[in-house]
Order: C-alpha cells, then sequence, then structure tokens
C-alpha cells in the first residue's frame, strides 16, 4: 500500500527479439481501488538513472531505487537500473563560493544534459540545488518524503556548551565559521556580527575533518544529509526553522525526467508524497517569484498541519546580515502555489532595491 489511496502496481517481465538477440523490457499496470489506474506500459531495460557521485547523491538515488522497487516487487534483486554519477560544475570547482562561479543548478546542469540527450532516463536531485525553472522539455515528476529540513550547527573544540535557546552564544568572539551558503552567512551574521565567515566547500564528511581540524571554529550543515549518511551524532545542535530559516526543498529528493517520457511520468508520479509535493510545490513557488540571483541570501520553510493547512516561512536578507525581512502565510495545502507566490511577493515589496540588484 502506499500514500492515501488503495494502490497496486503489477509488474512483469518480457522480452524483445531481435534475430539472435533478446532485450528484457518491464511491462508495468498501476491501478487503485480494482479499476485500472493507469494503462500498461512497457520499458526497456536496464532504467538508467542519473546523479552526481557524492557519497551522500548515491545514498539518496539508492534509497529512491529501493523505494521504487519495493513499490514493484519485481523489480527486486534483479540488475533493472543502471547508475550513472555524472559529475557537475558545482563538483568540480571547490576552491570558490557557489554564487561566484555562476548561475543556478551548478549540481544539475550536466546531468539535465544527459537526460536531454537521452544517456539517461531520470535522475535524481536534491531538490534544493534545482533552479525553479526547469531546461525545456525536463520535468519534476516526483518528490519523495521529506527529511528533516533543519540546520545542524557543528561545533569544533573551542565552542562552548550549546543552548538550544541562544544557539549562537556558544560560538568565540569574532569565531571563524565556515559555510559558502548566502543564507547561513546572512542569518549567523544579523545574529552575530562579530563573526568571521569563510568559504567551506566540499563533501560532508570533508567539511566535519575541517572543522576537527580547527580550519574553522564551527560549521552549518543539513540535518537531513547527516541522517541519511548515519552521521546524526556529529550535530552539536540543531537549529529550530525560525532560528536559522533552512533553504527552499532541504531534505526532499525530487526526480526528474524527459516531458514526453509519459511511462515513467507515471510510474514516479505513483510513488509521490502528497505532503512533500505541497510544501515543494510553496517553497518553489515563493522563490519563483522573488527570482534572486545565487548571490540574493533566501530561505523558505513549508510545513502542513494535521488539519490539512499549510504554513510557509519565507526569508530576504543581504549577505552581510545587515537587513533581514522574515515573514509567514499559511494556507490550505491544495493552494501551495499561491500561498508560496503571495508571500514571495510580499517579501520582494518589501526588501531595498539593492538586495535584488
Amino acid at each position: 500500500m502506499f500514500g492515501d489511496g488503495e494502490k497496486g502496481f503489477v509488474a512483469s517481465l518480457a522480452s524483445d527479439t531481435d534475430g539472435p538477440h533478446t532485450r528484457p523490457r518491464l511491462e508495468t499496470t498501476v491501478s487503485g481501488q480494482g479499476q485500472p489506474r493507469l494503462r500498461p506500459h512497457f520499458r526497456a531495460l536496464p532504467l538508467r538513472v542519473g546523479t552526481r557521485g557524492s557519497p551522500l547523491a548515491l545514498v539518496q538515488t539508492r534509497f529512491f531505487l529501493h523505494l521504487l522497487s519495493t513499490f514493484c516487487p519485481v523489480l527486486r534483486g534483479m540488475s533493472v537500473f543502471e547508475e550513472h554519477a555524472i559529475r557537475t560544475t558545482g563538483d568540480r570547482v571547490q576552491d570558490r563560493r557557489l554564487a561566484d562561479i555562476g548561475g543556478k543548478g551548478l549540481f544539475a546542469k550536466e546531468i539535465h544534459e544527459a537526460l536531454s540527450d537521452g544517456r539517461i532516463d531520470f535522475a535524481v536531485h536534491s531538490l534544493k540545488d534545482l533552479e525553479t525553472e526547469l531546461p525545456a522539455g525536463i520535468v519534476l515528476a516526483c518528490t519523495l518524503k521529506r527529511e528533516d529540513a533543519r540546520d545542524a550547527l557543528i561545533l569544533g573544540p573551542d565552542c562552548g556548551v550549546p543552548d538550544p535557546a541562544a544557539p549562537y552564544e556558544c560560538l568565540p568572539v569574532g569565531a571563524l565559521i565556515g559555510t559558502s551558503s548566502v543564507r547561513r552567512q546572512a542569518q549567523l551574521l544579523h545574529a552575530r556580527p562579530d563573526l568571521t565567515i569563510g568559504a567551506i566547500r566540499g563533501n560532508v564528511q570533508t567539511r566535519l575533518d575541517k572543522i576537527a581540524f580547527g580550519e574553522c571554529t564551527a560549521s552549518l550543515l543539513a540535518l537531513a544529509g547527516l541522517k541519511r549518511l548515519g552521521l546524526a551524532d556529529k550535530a552539536s545542535l540543531v537549529l529550530d526553522p525560525e532560528t536559522m530559516v533552512p533553504s527552499a526543498c532541504q531534505g526532499i529528493v525530487g526526480i526528474t525526467v524527459r516531458e514526453s517520457d509519459t511511462e515513467l511520468l507515471e510510474m514516479l508520479a505513483a510513488i509521490e508524497d502528497p505532503e512533500a509535493k505541497a510544501v515543494a510545490t510553496a517553497e518553489r513557488a515563493m522563490l519563483a517569484e522573488l527570482d534572486g540571483s545565487c548571490r540574493t541570501p533566501i530561505g523558505g520553510y513549508a510545513r502542513a498541519s494535521p488539519n490539512g493547512e499549510l504554513h510557509l516561512t519565507g526569508l530576504v536578507a543581504r549577505a552581510d546580515g545587515t537587513f533581514l525581512l522574515r515573514r509567514a502565510s499559511h494556507g490550505a495545502a491544495k493552494d501551495a502555489a499561491r500561498i508560496g507566490t503571495e508571500l514571495g511577493a510580499s517579501l520582494r515589496a518589501d526588501c531595498p532595491r539593492d538586495i535584488f540588484a
């Protein structure tokens, strides 16, 4: 069983014969409440999945493939999927901030080129890394259940004991905080203008090592990544999302496919998490309305309440922390796009012009 309805995923293996060669294919049908939900369709195997090659990206990709295999039992224990680790611009350039190497989507550009060219069938992303306007012919097909969206404070040996009520007081005066996120930088400097910010890049373990070796006093990392890598114990303190507003879509894994690939779109829609879709829709709509550059500190965090309401917090700031505007909105989850668009417009209207220059 999956989602809010009774769904079944029926699959069987067949083959296409071309002379002496036989190529396996997958026949699938999704049904609901005794009636056909989707038309039967066929997929040539293997299904090729594109992803970044970082440890976290591979963990997220394998979790997604496991979820798909759980939903479709015939996929288990077979060589149905073929992973393609693709090195992106964001992975190649490690000596500069992402804001300094141009544009959004630096962790997706090469992956989407492979998708457009037909070298892969679908791609797995940290949704926070995707630009709000995807390349022509590419669509967001599926969002998976959100992991904890909060940021975690990682403290080095020179820091004091963290207090959840005053999380930044444990940082020494003038401490060097390693982060390449202008969102985190702006919120830290707004609360503690005495701090010094130093760029820090690399995968999660590399960043943890830099703190342990004293290259910086402390840093911040997404708790979702720590959890997925089995490193949640490295978090010195988990920050309340109102204290440190997360990046829009932080903790959500998104799957992109070619818009023309209706078969995969149907298959992936069946495993989408409705709550993740609603909060991602609100947060991405807010981002689209703000239309800030990668140098604009923007935060967005939506949560769904049990009564079906969606609560969205948005933040816009200056990178140096001298200006920070935080605002919230709420409404029915079905109106997620409208909530995000209206909150984005409200934030933009009340920000100084230089914020979006």
